[in-house]
């Protein structure tokens, strides 16, 4: 790895820290190779271009995708060549998407960093994801018609999802499935995709294969939720975050929507009509949520959730994989606890 480039590791946020020492040691090597090919596809004779293209591949981050592709590559052939190029794309396609979103945003902060938009402007952070994307398509072309078409209609539900969340539920609408559907095109069908190519491409059997792709669609998911409860539930000595973001950004998120479908407080109905500025008026949003029944039913939904995608782990043959994904499942309900 050259000198400039993060040195992966399996993030400690992801609860596998007592995964099997061997698997950790061939996951960590295969995340060497993906940022290999991350930094390598980035680059661009145009110095502008490869500031702004290098910029996210450079602040690092979980590397949730690639990881889960090679996890889900370990039930047969492991990392292959190919295996890794598919890690990468998908992790392409995914920092593309927060190119835009910071964009949709007004974000001025990404990864530790400034955002691209905050530090050049809107027109080049887009042009940035776009060029991200074009080398995601690249990359997966090099794997076969088929994965070129199982990415296309990938980042079709995430454009999709992104979509319906600007507009919002549609009048007739349940807002609770509506955001249901939302996050599992955005977040979910990425992570689907990343555990299908880990399963292709090393040669899993079909089942195997299929298995991975629900439990990464579910499991991407229930981290949303994850995320939705922990911003109204943990303060922010306990989370790491500062709590009450989606209150000061105007997203409505599963137990707000829970809460003001079960007869709200007039207050908190109020308070959630828009984006909250005032920092006593978010204390006080989020002093309403954690008493509402909406935080303890969208608790319930994620287990449920966590428990549906172990269940599609009963399909993969036993093995230290598995129980890194197991892992995995648990850990998205134990970290909002």
């Amino acid at each position: 790895m050259t000198a400039d480039q993060t040195v992966p590791r399996l993030p400690a946020s992801l609860g596998l820290d007592t995964a099997d020492p061997a698997l950790v040691e061939t996951i960590t090597s295969g995340l060497v190779r993906v940022e290999e090919v991350l930094t390598r596809v980035v680059r661009s004779d145009v110095e502008f271009v490869d500031q702004a293209a290098t910029h996210l591949v450079k602040a690092g981050g979980k590397r949730f995708r690639p990881l889960f592709t090679l996890l889900s590559a370990q039930f047969a052939g492991g990392n292959t060549d190919e295996v890794v190029t598919a890690a990468a794309a998908v992790e392409l396609v995914h920092l593309a998407t927060l190119y835009h979103d910071d964009v949709m945003d007004e974000a001025t902060m990404r990864r530790g960093v400034s955002s691209i938009n905050a530090r050049w402007d809107n027109t080049i952070a887009i042009l940035t994801g776009d060029f991200l994307f074009a080398h995601a398509s690249g990359l997966v072309a090099e794997l076969g018609s088929d994965a070129a078409r199982i990415i296309a209609e990938t980042m079709g539900k995430l454009v999709t999802g992104q979509m319906r969340e600007t507009v919002g539920p549609q009048e007739g609408d349940d807002p609770v499935r509506h955001y249901l559907d939302v996050i599992g095109q955005k977040t979910g069908s990425l992570i689907a995709t990343a555990g299908r190519y880990g399963g292709m491409f090393s040669g899993a059997a079909p089942e195997h294969t299929e298995a991975l792709y629900r439990f990464g669609d579910i499991i991407g998911a229930a981290f949303q939720i994850s995320d939705d409860v922990i911003d109204i539930a943990s303060p922010a000595d306990e989370s790491g975050k500062t709590p009450g973001t989606d209150l000061r950004e105007g997203v409505k998120t599963l137990p707000m929507h829970y809460a003001l479908a079960q007869d709200p407080d007039p207050r908190l109905a109020e308070l959630l009509a828009g984006p909250i500025t005032d920092d006593d008026a978010v204390e006080e949003a989020l002093t309403l949520l954690r008493k509402s029944p909406g935080l303890e039913q969208a608790a319930r939904t994620l287990g449920d959730y966590a428990d549906r995608a172990r269940a599609e782990l009963e399909v993969l043959p036993p093995c230290s994989a598995r129980d890194a994904l197991d892992m995995l499942a648990r850990y998205v309900v134990a970290r909002t606890r």
